[in-house]
C-alpha cells in the first residue's frame, strides 16, 4: 500500500490532499517521527503533540511566502519533513545533518531561526511590521507553547502586537489544559461567530446605525460596547488576549484537523491580531511519550517497544550528584531553598521538591526573573541555589550584574550543561559562561574537574557570603581523582596535579581530564609535563600557577569555552599584569563562532580540542626542547 507521505516533497503536495488523506498522512508522520527519533534521539513529546495542528497550518497557509516561525523550534520536525526534508530526516541533530531547530541556510521555509523560549511573537511582529512597511501581503504566524508563554519577553510581545492593531496570528498551542464539554461546545459556537465576515459586517453597519441618531447614538454603542465585554468576561476564556488588542479563538481541539482548518481559514479573515488558543496532548500517539511527556521531551535513542533508553552510560552524572550534593546541604541547612526556570528534572532538583516543597520555587521559563528572585531570597537571609543550563543562564545576565553582584548577595549558581551538549547546537552549547560572568565584580567562578570536586565546591558554595557560580558540563562524571584535597578549595587553591620541566598545561573544568592523556602522550616523546588544574576561574589562583610556571617556558591552557574572554584570556592577563613576557604561550578554546550540532566528541574531535588534536598541534607548533 502506497504511503501518502512519500509524495510529500512540499507544502503544495499537502494542499492537493483531502481530509481523509490528512489523517492518514497524520498517522504516516507520527511513524516516522518514532522511527527516526528512536535512532537519533531529540525531542519527541512535542512534535508528537503538534503533528495535526502542523498539517493544517501548511494545508490553509502558503509557505514559504506566508512566514512560520516556531517558538523554541525543538517541535519544528512535522514542518521540517513536510518541507522537503524528509530524506535527510535520518541525519536529525548528527554532525552535518539537519538541525533539530529551524534553520534559515537549511530551507527557505524556516524565516527565523529559534532555540530559545519566548521569542516568536516579538520576531512574528518584527516580520507583521516589516511586510506593512514595504507593502506586501502575506500571513505570519507565530506558534508558542504554554510554557513560552511565562516567559516575561513573549508578554511584553503580546502587548505590543496587541497595541499595534496589525494583522497578525499568533497559535498557543497548550498541551497542560483539558476541554470540558461544555466549554468546548460553547467555545465552538463562539469561535464560528468570531471568525465569520458576516458577523463583522453586521456588527459594523449595526454601530453606524446606532451612532446616527441624534444625541444619543455615540452613547448607546459606548455603553452596549461595555455590555458586551461584562458578557465577554463570563464566556469567553482569553480575555486576557482580548484585553491586551487580539481576537481570540478557542480553546480548539488541536488534533481535530477539519476544524483547525475551519478556524484558521477564519483567523485569516479576522482583522487585526489574533490568537488562536489550541489544545493538544504532549507526546500524541506513542503510550509511552503521553504517560512521561517530560522523560520523551528531550531524549536520547531509545527502544521504540519497550520506552527504554538505549547505550545508557553508568555512573553518576554531574546533574544526580548536584542533586545528592544540595539534599545533604539543605538538610543541615533550613535556609537553603532552591530556584528552576521550568527545569526541574533536567537540573536534578526533581528529588529536592519532593522533598521540600515549601523551599522550592519554579518560577517558569522566566530566568530574569528567577535570578532577581533570587536575590530578593538571599536580601532576607535565605541561601538561594539557581541550578540552571549554562545557554539559560545568559538571559538573567543583566540581574546577575545588577541584582545580585551589585549587591553582593549570597546567591549561589549551579551553571548544568556547561560546555559543549552535543546534539541541540548553537542555541544549547554552554561555551560562553565563563567570558560573560568572569567580568563582573563580587562573582566567583569555579569548575569542577571532576564528580567529587563538585560536591566540595557546592559545600564551599554555601560557606560563602558572596555569589558565586560552579559551571560543570552534561554527562557521567570520570571520577579523575578520589583524594581531593578540600581544604585547597576553601581556600581557592589551584590544583597542581603533575609536575614537569618542559610544558605546563593549565586546564579547568572537564578539559583537565583532556590534559591528563595529553600528557600521557607527550610523555612517550620524553616530554614532561607539569598538569595544573584550575579550579577557579576567578578568583584566579596566581601564587600557585606563577610559581609552577617560573622554569617552564612552554605554556597552554586548555577550556571548553569560546577563546574571546575565556579562562586562556585570564592566564595572559595575569601574565601581563605580573610582567612575564617570555612565555611561549598558546590558548587551546573553541574559536570565535557558534558551534554547530553534533555529537560531543565528534565536535572535541573537529574543532583539534580532543588530546590528540591538541598533542598535534603542541608537538607541531611549540618548542619544547
Amino acid at each position: 500500500m502506497d504511503k501518502l507521505i512519500d509524495n510529500i516533497n512540499s507544502p503544495k503536495d499537502l494542499k492537493k490532499l483531502n481530509y481523509d488523506e490528512l489523517v492518514k498522512l497524520s498517522k504516516e508522520i507520527r511513524k516516522l517521527l518514532l522511527d527516526s527519533v528512536s535512532k537519533t534521539g531529540g525531542h519527541l513529546a512535542s512534535n508528537l503533540g503538534i503533528v495535526e495542528l502542523t498539517v493544517a497550518i501548511h494545508k490553509v497557509f502558503n509557505s514559504p511566502k506566508d512566514k512560520i516561525i516556531w517558538d523554541v523550534g525543538h517541535q519544528s520536525y512535522v514542518h521540517k519533513i513536510i518541507t522537503g526534508r524528509r530524506d535527510d530526516f535520518n541525519t536529525l541533530r548528527q554532525f552535518q545533518g539537519l538541525s533539530g531547530f529551524p534553520k534559515c541556510n537549511e530551507s527557505v521555509h524556516d524565516p527565523f531561526e529559534t532555540g530559545h523560549s519566548s521569542t516568536s511573537i516579538s520576531a512574528g511582529l518584527g516580520m507583521v511590521m516589516a511586510r506593512d512597511l514595504k507593502g506586501d501581503n502575506h500571513s505570519v504566524l507565530s506558534v508558542i507553547g504554554d510554557g513560552a508563554l511565562t516567559g516575561g519577553m513573549a508578554f511584553e510581545a503580546l502587548n505590543h502586537a496587541g497595541h499595534s492593531g496589525k494583522d497578525f496570528i499568533v497559535i498557543l498551542n497548550d498541551n497542560e489544559m483539558s476541554i470540558s464539554e461544555n466549554v468546548g461546545g460553547l467555545s465552538k459556537y463562539l469561535n464560528r461567530l468570531r471568525i465569520d465576515p458576516v458577523y463583522f459586517k453586521v456588527k459594523d453597519d449595526v454601530e453606524q446605525i446606532l451612532s446616527k441618531i441624534p444625541a444619543i447614538g455615540k452613547s448607546v454603542v459606548k455603553t452596549a460596547n461595555k455590555a458586551k465585554d461584562t458578557i465577554k468576561y463570563f464566556l469567553v476564556p482569553g480575555m486576557l488576549f482580548e484585553e491586551l488588542g487580539f481576537t481570540y479563538i478557542g480553546p480548539v481541539d488541536g488534533h481535530d484537523i477539519k476544524e483547525l482548518i475551519e478556524v484558521l481559514k477564519g483567523a485569516k479573515r479576522v482583522k487585526g491580531p489574533v490568537l488562536l488558543h489550541t489544545i493538544t496532548t504532549k507526546g500524541k500517539g506513542y503510550r509511552f511519550s503521553e504517560k512521561y511527556p517530560d522523560k520523551f521531551h528531550g531524549i536520547g535513542p531509545f527502544n521504540l517497544k519497550t520506552g527504554k533508553k538505549l547505550n545508557t552510560s553508568k555512573g553518576l552524572t554531574y546533574s544526580q550528584i548536584f542533586s545528592k550534593s544540595l539534599l545533604e546541604i539543605a538538610e543541615e541547612k533550613s535556609e537553603v531553598v532552591a530556584i528552576t526556570a521550568a527545569m526541574p528534572s533536567g537540573t536534578g532538583l526533581y528529588e529536592f521538591a519532593e522533598k521540600y516543597p515549601e523551599r522550592f520555587f519554579d518560577v517558569g521559563i522566566a530566568e530574569q526573573h528567577g535570578v532577581t528572585l533570587a536575590a530578593g531570597l538571599a536580601a532576607s537571609g535565605l541561601r538561594p541555589v539557581f541550578a540552571v543550563y549554562s545557554t539559560f543562564l545568559q538571559r538573567g545576565y543583566d540581574q546577575i550584574l545588577h541584582d545580585v553582584c551589585l549587591q553582593n548577595l549570597p546567591v549561589v549558581f549551579c551553571i548544568d550543561r556547561a560546555g559543549i551538549v552535543g546534539q541541540d547546537g548553537e542555541t544549547h552549547h554552554g561555551v560562553f559562561d565563563i567570558s560573560y560572568l568572569s567580568n563582573i565584580p563580587n562573582l566567583k567562578l569555579a569548575s569542577p574537574k571532576d564528580g567529587n570536586e563538585l560536591r566540595a565546591m557546592i559545600k564551599y558554595a554555601f560557606s560563602q557570603k558572596s555569589p558565586i557560580a560552579i559551571r560543570y558540563p552534561k554527562g557521567v562524571s570520570r571520577e579523575l581523582d578520589m583524594k581531593n584535597n578540600i581544604d585547597d578549595i576553601y581556600g581557592e587553591r589551584a590544583e597542581v596535579i603533575l609536575k614537569g620541566k618542559d610544558i605546563c598545561i593549565i586546564a579547568i573544568g572537564k578539559m583537565v581530564e583532556t590534559a591528563l592523556d595529553l600528557a600521557k602522550r607527550l610523555k612517550e616523546d620524553g616530554i614532561e609535563s607539569t598538569v595544573i588544574n584550575g579550579r577557579f576561574v576567578k578568583p584566579l589562583d596566581e601564587e600557585t600557577i606563577l610559581s609552577s610556571i617560573k622554569d617552564i617556558n612552554s605554556l597552554i591552557t586548555l577550556e571548553d569555552n569560546v577563546k574571546i574572554g575565556g579562562f586562556g584570556s585570564q592566564i595572559l592577563d595575569m601574565l601581563n599584569r605580573n610582567n612575564i613576557k617570555n612565555k611561549n604561550v598558546k590558548i587551546f578554546a573553541f574559536p570565535d563562532k557558534f558551534i554547530e550540532h553534533g555529537d560531543s566528541k565528534q565536535l572535541f574531535k573537529h574543532y583539534n580540542l580532543d588530546s590528540e588534536g591538541i598533542y598535534k598541534q603542541v608537538i607541531k607548533g611549540m618548542k619544547l626542547k
